[in-house]
């Protein structure tokens, strides 16, 4: 997603002209210091030559100072949006899965590995219960006893054989006999239990690290919108483009208008959003982005700015946010900014 800044092409024009004049001035400067007839200069209209004109190319190039307001999106696509005072947190445990994928790297990682550790801690207090219960602790170097697990005399060797069993390493020092039902019942459980955290967490990992967020760093818009007459129409128009050589297939684009709005009964909706028409009628909204294009909206009769003026819209506080989605061509995933 992004957003715009709104200039016209009047505006444009007058810039120009001032410019052009501003480098006119030079030159007749420059040839009367010479003694030069200095050359005829173009008219200029009224509030032009009346106007007080700045010769520093810089000055007339930028825009002019404006107050920095808060923005419903970024420019770079992300929302300013933040969830507050939310009570019913348990919500978010019935989707459990989504969580752990929404959560930040850091704190991904930190329960990647906690997850691990107190599921290898927990069945391996369960391993040295065993033994210490069937007295493998105590009589398990006498000969003629048998224990649940060879080699398992501590509560660190109980937590080395649980690691071995749930990774399947395996070293071959440690193992379970067969005269130790409970223990066969444990290992089941175990490598079940192991099976389905392993699926759950690489599962994480994996939809996290291959999530499209970076690839829509290079699908570049246009940094300002502008409206102007296209085939005898007032249009707003924007370019985007994809600077990959893999492409967005089935792309398409869509745009909204937020701002707010009073309704005929006098309720106010703050952030009210709006459908901007860029040709989902006539499927112009489906991209075949291989190369730059421009997305047109006609400001028409159905139009949300055809009820504003020049002066209006640089006064009305309103954002236009852009959509485009499609499927990433060399991964399958559905991707969008």
């Amino acid at each position: 997603m992004t957003t715009f800044d709104m200039v016209d092409e009047r505006e444009l024009s007058i810039e120009l002209q001032l410019r052009m004049a501003g480098d006119s001035r030079i030159l007749m400067d420059h040839n009367m210091e010479i003694g030069v007839t200095p050359a005829q200069v173009k008219k200029l209209p009224k509030h032009l030559r009346e106007a007080q004109i700045s010769t520093e190319r810089t000055h007339l190039i930028s825009d002019p100072a404006k107050k920095p307001r808060q923005r419903y999106v970024q420019k770079d696509g992300k929302c300013n949006v933040h969830h507050g005072n939310v009570q019913e947190t348990y919500r978010y445990l019935s989707d459990l899965f989504t969580t752990l994928v929404d959560l930040r790297w850091r704190l991904s990682l930190f329960i990647f590995t906690l997850v691990y550790v107190v599921n290898w801690l927990f069945f391996g207090f369960l391993w040295w219960l065993i033994a210490l219960i069937r007295g493998d602790l105590v009589h398990g170097d006498e000969e003629g006893w048998t224990p649940c697990v060879e080699n398992l005399n501590s509560f660190v060797s109980a937590f080395l054989f649980s690691i071995e069993t749930e990774t399947t390493i395996g070293y071959g020092y440690r193992v379970i006999t067969e005269k130790c039902p409970e223990g066969i019942i444990l290992l089941l459980v175990q490598a079940i239990l192991g099976s389905i955290v392993n699926a759950m967490m690489v599962g994480c990992m994996f939809v996290k690290i291959s999530q499209p967020k970076n690839r829509a760093e290079t699908l570049m818009f246009s940094h300002k919108a502008v409206i102007s007459v296209r085939d005898n129409k007032m249009c707003l128009m924007f370019r985007v483009g994809d600077l990959r050589n893999s492409h967005i297939v089935e792309a398409s684009i869509r745009a909204k208008l937020i701002r707010s709005q009073q309704t005929k009964e006098g309720e106010f909706i703050p952030l009210n959003q709006t459908d901007i028409n860029i040709g989902f009628d006539t499927g112009d909204d489906r991209l075949f982005l291989v190369s730059p294009l421009i997305i047109s909206h006609e400001i028409n009769e159905k139009s949300p700015f055809w009820e504003m003026s020049l002066a209006q819209m640089e006064k009305e506080e309103f954002e236009i946010v852009v959509i485009l989605e499609g499927m990433v061509e060399a991964t399958g995933m559905k991707g969008g900014r």
